[in-house]
């Protein structure tokens, strides 16, 4: 960063985008604040009446640098979590095939076997020439199914590989131009370079809103796992669900203040008793989870296997929900939402409604954090807020009636539970409207509270209340 801008990059900076040979002379704003060469000017700025040279556009405007950097920061946040949400996408597949194919061949392997022990009865066949041709066909069908399955894993990760380089491409522009920018000396390369990472900026947002943010889930199967223990006392109540990188996933069930930790098969493997009710979780690192239990908030690590109780925060309010986002902590008490540094410092109130009980109920945010989501219980209501807390969405829908259970996938996508309409949404990264109804009582769902998304597997985990069972979306 402290190293001064190359000629490299300057001569990056001058060359036009479209015809690599020539530099940028001229500025159009009829076309959308256009930077342009001699040769665009010949054959697209030709009857544009507001064409001026490089020298005059420059000197005639101001670049905010502060804002374009905050902007650019954020963008480049938001391909790196597209991209990272791409590879596990892939890496989900790679994972989902290989296990099919183990299924298989361990399938044929198993009938072969109880093949030959018929044949070893019989008198009609030499027993050396069937096993050798059974040997046979089965290497010829590993080696088959196996080229296959890779043909078919290759087709489906086509696309996704093509997304993520798209972003790794993204990124790597953008990255150099916000390196850049503080480093340009005169007015016509700083403002080259702003005009340059402006349209950069633009181009990434329309990109991770068409392939992104608003992609609609698809569930292509599901399955119902037990998580009950022998020392429980009552039926299960599911208050939330988070999904570790390595295929595990944790449950808090409220009706027992239990933190139980499932395996990769949704067997409970570890719990640990807390306080009291636990009533929301979330992810702070890939071994950590956050509970809010009421009044405080108990940190639990997970290793080997194994939960372990570590440090405790506590607050001056209720904590009903709760979300982690780069370093900071979301907490609704019921009727506000509170910004929370991980040490516990209270940083700032960002949203309050007081007209009734649990108004600001359940809490997610965006990858990026520019967006903030609450549920208004008893109003039936997701709102989606600015990083500050300024209001911008209010979302309703007949499906939607006691909204509960609320999270944010790695790519932006927003899951939403109704609790008495039994039923699992996907709304738009706006919070404006509804992009699908995922999941309904014709599905098994009933009293839905808590629901989160696994990108290592895949799927959509649905927590309920009163069930000592979880549900289990497979998606694409």
């Amino acid at each position: 960063m402290k190293w001064p801008l190359s000629k490299k990059m300057e001569t990056s900076l001058l060359t036009c985008v479209i015809h690599k040979s020539e530099q940028i002379t001229k500025y159009c704003e009829d076309h959308s604040d256009q930077l342009c060469c001699s040769k665009c000017v010949e054959l697209n700025h030709r009857l544009c009446v507001q064409v001026t040279p490089l020298p005059q556009a420059a000197g005639g405007k101001s670049t905010n640098f502060k804002n374009l950097s905050v902007s650019t920061e954020n963008t480049l946040s938001q391909l790196k979590q597209c991209q990272t949400y791409q590879e596990d996408r892939i890496k989900s597949l790679k994972v989902s095939y290989k296990e099919h194919e183990r299924l298989i061949v361990d399938g044929l392997r198993v009938n072969i076997v109880s093949y030959l022990r018929e044949c070893e009865t019989s008198t009609v066949y030499p027993i050396s020439e069937m096993r050798e041709e059974i040997k046979y066909l089965l290497a010829d069908f590993e080696k088959s199914t196996i080229k296959e399955k890779k043909e078919e894993l290759n087709l489906k990760q086509a696309p996704l590989k093509v997304l993520r380089n798209s972003c790794i491409r993204l990124h790597y522009e953008m990255f150099h131009l916000h390196v850049a920018i503080p480093k340009v000396l005169g007015k016509e390369l700083s403002f080259i370079a702003s005009k340059k990472c402006l349209e950069n900026i633009q181009q990434s947002d329309i990109f991770i809103k068409e392939n992104f943010s608003n992609h609609v889930f698809t569930v292509n199967g599901q399955s119902v796992h037990n998580v009950s223990m022998p020392s429980d006392s009552y039926e299960c109540r599911i208050t939330a669900v988070c999904a570790l990188p390595n295929g595990q996933v944790l449950v808090a069930d409220r009706s027992n203040k239990k933190v139980k930790l499932l395996s990769q098969q949704y067997h409970v493997v570890s719990h640990l008793d807390v306080r009291d009710e636990p009533l929301d979780m979330c992810l702070i690192t890939p071994t950590e989870v956050a509970v809010a239990v009421h009044d405080e908030v108990q940190f639990i690590t997970v290793s080997q296997s194994q939960l372990a109780k570590s440090r405790k925060l506590k607050l001056q309010h209720e904590c009903t929900g709760i979300a982690h986002n780069q370093g900071d902590l979301y907490i609704c008490s019921g009727t506000a939402l509170y910004k929370f540094t991980l040490s516990g410092k209270l940083v700032s109130w960002l949203y309050g409604d007081t007209s009734a009980d649990l108004t600001v109920d359940k809490c997610a945010v965006s990858p990026t954090g520019d967006r903030l989501y609450i549920t208004s219980w008893y109003k039936h209501k997701l709102l989606t807020l600015a990083r500050d807390g300024t209001l911008l969405a209010t979302f309703t829908d007949p499906a939607l009636h006691w909204p509960a259970g609320l999270h944010v996938t790695p790519a932006g996508q927003v899951l939403l539970c109704g609790y008495s309409s039994d039923t699992v949404l996907q709304v738009d990264r706006e919070g404006e409207s509804k992009l699908a109804t995922l999941a309904t009582q014709k599905d098994g769902v009933w009293r839905p509270w808590s629901v989160c998304y696994s990108s290592t597997t895949s799927s959509i985990i649905v927590g309920q209340d009163r069930d000592d069972n979880i549900l289990v979306f497979r998606v694409e």
